[in-house]
């Protein structure tokens, strides 16, 4: 658990004693995770210059490019929409996913509670002061099945003065950020507006982000608070995977167009410290959070004249094999008629969500000395409420010559649900209970356990009729235990235990029956239970530093394996674009994970690996009618199959060298290899189709300061040009005319990676 289990906040515990030391000001006070951690140094952890390394802050790149065992599905075709996988988890923005991380920001959950997403592109880059990866922990609470994603903001204390930036790039990528910060005193203030955006590299696909950030904050010797506020304004275009036919034609190509969802976020929360005694200090994040989402989608459908009365339409679906076909019908049932001039039939989703949260963390910590070491206990609680409308509907449409999807009709309403609008309020209730203990058991050996006890409430309300009414409950106690080591001085050894959990989320609740299946834009129908999953995980590790030949050098060495049970997954129905979840057996995740960082003067090499091995553990049928090995619509998935898009292998090399021209001159230049192998396509959970291939990606990167704290900046992304693909699936062509690729008829649908691209800006301060 990376000496992480009873939190990730080591530089907090560091001002534990402040009100011993009042002529000292905290710059570390705010909570940023559950519990009280008194040991951070192996963690996977970003600083603010590495968000930053390609010149312009970057929080996605940095995550893939520099962490080991981080790497993307790109399922949507946004660079601000990417699902991160680690340790064969995710962490999305998109609905449909299931999230396997949990994620902090300055200590309050930062899951979406309509589906416990995680919609980085909601917090401005050039806010972030630190970001950490660590590993699974019970204290994290729900989600942290594969471990949690903790994320800190700056404060005028911790970046004071200005730093600024602007850049262009390729396909109308610009960037600009402002930020200014400073202290008076006990004082500190901050504030950061980030504007970014793209044309996009494919076709429909531009986006234009919008967000802001401010904290104001007093530091007392004993008590102070922080006042942070979060502002964001998004439009972002995801035209999703391709047929592979298709992108090797054109690789700008989309399927079908549009797929734009347009969020307004705004977070206010509230971050008090107190000491009570010299060993002992009070806690706690208060937050306030509302989001309004807009989803737009056009997609192909299975529609056509139905064969015994052309006037009419009919939607074709397919059940174990077998196609059907039933009259479509509006929403006051009358039978839905053919258009004049035999268009191609498509569907537009429209969807609306409205959310809001409350929440709170709240933890005291009691540091004191014993038996050569320093005993940590913490004891704490959190609270999160969240309360989303949600609105969909579906409606008919045309293809265009563009493949773009042109609303023409009513409302789709069938009377089996395999297509109708829904109206939901959900209301969602997480609590969390947790004490830690960090104990010495000698001046160079101690013993970190965990305790905590989740409990997660849904109830759903339907607005149209009764069928999506339902109230789940689940509980569950989790407990953890690691031994740490301090073998020899630049030798810690570890080993540790965690159990951890994730409650189904109200979306997965409500779009569990194969017989009603769910659109990622319109995913509500009839409720059948789903059972909570459940991770049991152990770990080895080692970290260590030293210096050799006049490098200093640190590495990082873990080793683990974590088996969970009963496994929600988004299974494919017979209705094309649209799914259901289930509970789908068991599986096992395990692997190791590698970083190395050397630096000589201003040289600098960092290298990570992970070796991912992801399986199912049990034998289940599951739905696959996309996929052409499966038989009646299903395939037959084995123990020992791999888990879709996971690769096995993954690496990085980052080289930066850093130097001077003349006097005061400074000037970087570095560049980045990122590998990944072959990862399983979605629907394939049998492995029975050719995997997604690997790729090899280089990056380069540049700055020369041409004024003091000014630096004129460049990088080049994919400078080979290297076509790749970070994500697979299966689709079905059907009608839709491709004409770039007549005759096109594979199945197989890929997310394409993004092609060569360049920056040039030019920024101060960071």
């Amino acid at each position: 658990m990376r000496g992480q289990l009873t939190s990730a906040v080591a530089t907090m515990l560091a001002c534990v004693a402040c009100s011993a030391r009042a002529q000292e000001i905290d710059q570390s006070i705010i909570v940023t995770a559950p519990g009280a951690g008194v040991d951070s140094d192996d963690a996977l952890g970003l600083s603010r210059g590495d968000i930053a390394r390609g010149g312009r802050p970057d929080l996605i790149g940095a995550l893939t490019r520099q962490l080991p065992g981080v790497t993307l599905q790109d399922a949507q075709g946004n660079p601000w929409q990417p699902a991160l996988v680690y340790r064969g988890q995710t962490a999305s923005g998109a609905q449909g996913q299931s999230q396997g991380l949990a994620a902090y920001l300055d200590g309050a959950r930062f899951n979406l509670p309509f589906g416990d997403t995680i919609s980085l592109d909601l917090v401005p880059d050039v806010a972030l002061r630190t970001v950490e990866l660590v590993d699974s922990s019970p204290v994290y609470g729900l989600n942290a099945l594969g471990g949690a994603l903790v994320l800190e903001t700056a404060t005028g204390r911790s970046e004071p003065g200005l730093s600024a930036n602007a850049s262009l790039g390729a396909y109308g990528a610009h960037d600009v950020s402002l930020a200014a910060g400073g202290a008076a005193g006990r004082w500190s203030a901050y504030a950061a507006v980030q504007l970014r955006g793209e044309d996009g590299w494919r076709d429909y696909s531009t986006s234009r982000l919008a967000s802001g950030y401010a904290d104001l904050g007093y530091d007392g010797v004993a008590a102070g608070l922080h006042a942070k506020l979060v502002l964001a304004s998004t439009g972002l275009s995801g035209n999703g995977a391709a047929p592979e036919e298709l992108l090797a034609v054109r690789r700008s190509a989309v399927f079908t167009h549009p797929d734009r969802t347009e969020n307004r976020f705004a977070r206010l929360s509230l971050h008090p410290w107190a000491d009570l005694s010299p060993t002992t200090r009070l806690q706690a994040a208060f937050y306030a959070q509302w989001l309004k989402s807009r989803l737009l989608n056009g997609d192909a459908a299975d529609i056509e004249p139905c064969e015994d009365d052309t006037g009419l339409l009919c939607l074709e679906t397919e059940n174990e094999g077998e196609e059907e076909a039933e009259v479509l019908t509006d929403r006051q049932g009358r039978p839905i008629r053919a258009l004049a001039g035999d268009p191609t039939y498509a569907v537009f989703n429209r969807g609306a969500l409205s959310s809001r949260a409350f929440g709170l963390l709240a933890q005291i910590t009691d540091r004191r000395p014993l038996l050569g070491g320093s005993n940590v206990f913490t004891i704490g609680t959190s609270l999160d409420y969240g309360r989303s409308a949600f609105g969909a509907t579906t409606e008919l449409g045309t293809l265009d010559d563009t493949r773009g999807v042109q609303s023409v009709g009513p409302v789709i309403a069938q009377d089996d649900n395999a297509i109708a609008p829904v109206s939901v309020i959900a209301r969602n209730l997480y609590a969390g209970f947790f004490v830690a203990e960090t104990l010495p058991l000698g001046p160079n050996l101690h013993l970190e356990a965990g305790l905590r006890y989740n409990y997660a409430a849904i109830r759903l309300d339907d607005q149209i009729g009764t069928a999506l009414n339902g109230q789940h409950h689940f509980g569950r106690l989790n407990p953890g235990l690691e031994l740490d080591w301090d073998a020899v001085p630049g030798l810690s050894l570890r080993a540790g235990y965690a159990e951890t959990n994730r409650a189904p989320t109200p979306a997965e609740l409500s779009c569990a029956d194969p017989e009603a299946p769910c659109s990622l834009a319109n995913f509500f129908v009839a409720d059948p239970p789903l059972r909570q999953v459940v991770a049991h995980t152990w770990e080895l590790g080692a970290s260590g530093k030293g210096t050799a030949g006049g490098w200093r050098i640190e590495w990082l060495a873990s080793a683990y394996r974590a088996d969970s049970r009963d496994e929600i997954r988004r299974v494919a129905s017979g209705v094309r674009g649209r799914a259901y979840f289930q509970n789908l057996g068991d599986a096992r995740r395990q692997g190791i994970e590698l970083s190395l960082t050397a630096q000589r003067g201003g040289l600098r090499v960092a290298a990570t690996y992970a070796f991912t091995d992801a399986t199912n553990r049990s034998p289940v049928r599951i739905a696959s009618p996309g996929n052409p090995a499966a038989e009646a619509g299903a395939i037959l998935v084995k123990p020992g199959d791999r888990l879709p898009g996971v690769p096995r292998h993954s690496a990085n090399l980052n080289l930066d060298y850093a130097g001077k021209v003349g006097p005061w001159r400074r000037f970087t230049v570095g560049g980045t290899v990122s590998a990944r192998s072959g990862q399983v396509l979605l629907g394939d959970e049998s492995n029975r189709a050719a995997l997604v291939p690997g790729y090899v990606l280089v990056d380069l990167r540049a700055g020369i300061e041409l004024l003091r704290e000014v630096v004129l900046f460049g990088e080049v992304r994919n400078l080979l040009d290297r076509r790749h693909a970070t994500f697979g699936t299966f689709g079905e062509i059907g009608s839709v005319l491709l004409a770039e690729a007549p005759g096109a008829s594979s199945p197989r649908f890929l997310g394409p990676g993004a092609p060569r691209r360049w920056t040039i800006g030019i920024r101060r301060g960071f």
